[in-house]
């Protein structure tokens, strides 16, 4: 069977390390005069990471190589989520049904329902939530602790910023969201030391849809 992207991300052996960065683009323009600055906020967001995994054998480590090849560099692109898995917040064992709570919703405000009622701490601060499956999918971070109201109504404060709206009741996910990734680079590399061990480290970049 041909292969087929987006890829899933493996999981017979969990990152040892992954380094994360949340990227804007920010311009900035400095009089060598006065030193005041003119500051312009790009739309441009998005994540990037560094993945460390840890020293393995051959039959787990081949696994990720052969992953990792399948992608042909930048070209294939993979779901992943972002380490840690588990929201702080009571969505993590009480998720209800959240969904997209309005048409057209741009930006880094997104309206959501189906909450349970009255959650307090529904999301936290710093927890993950995914729009779109697949190779629609984006990954947010949320930035400010979430309640949910008497009706399971939340507002969701978000980056990256929303770039595209989907639609009214579109599922939110609170486990395990994902977002969409591509290596960073076309080349894989990998070392195998004397007694075998094998080890693997690579960067991703968020794919901007």
């Amino acid at each position: 069977m041909a292969i087929s992207y987006p890829l899933t991300f493996p999981t017979h052996t969990r990152p040892k390390n992954t380094n994360i960065r949340a990227v804007n683009v920010v311009a900035a323009s400095t009089s060598p005069f006065t030193f005041r600055q003119q500051i312009v906020k790009h739309f441009g967001q998005r994540w990037e990471v560094e993945i460390s995994l840890p020293p393995m054998k051959r039959t787990n480590a081949e696994k990720w190589v052969a992953w990792l090849i399948s992608l042909g560099g930048i070209y294939g692109t993979f779901n992943m989520p972002l380490f840690p898995y588990t929201a702080g917040g009571s969505a993590s064992t009480a998720a209800g049904t959240p969904l997209v709570n309005g048409a057209g919703q741009i930006g880094q405000t997104l309206l959501i329902d189906g909450a349970p009622a009255s959650a307090v701490g529904y999301l936290k601060a710093g927890d993950f939530i995914q729009r779109g499956a697949g190779a629609s999918a984006t990954l947010h971070k949320v930035l400010t602790d979430v309640t949910s109201s008497a009706g399971g109504a939340c507002t969701l404060e978000l980056w990256p910023e929303m770039r595209t709206a989907v639609a009214d009741n579109a599922a939110i996910v609170v486990s395990t969201p994902q977002g969409l990734f591509r290596l960073a680079s076309n080349e894989t590399n990998y070392s195998v030391d004397d007694v075998a061990m094998y080890g693997i480290t690579f960067g991703a970049v968020e794919v901007v849809i």
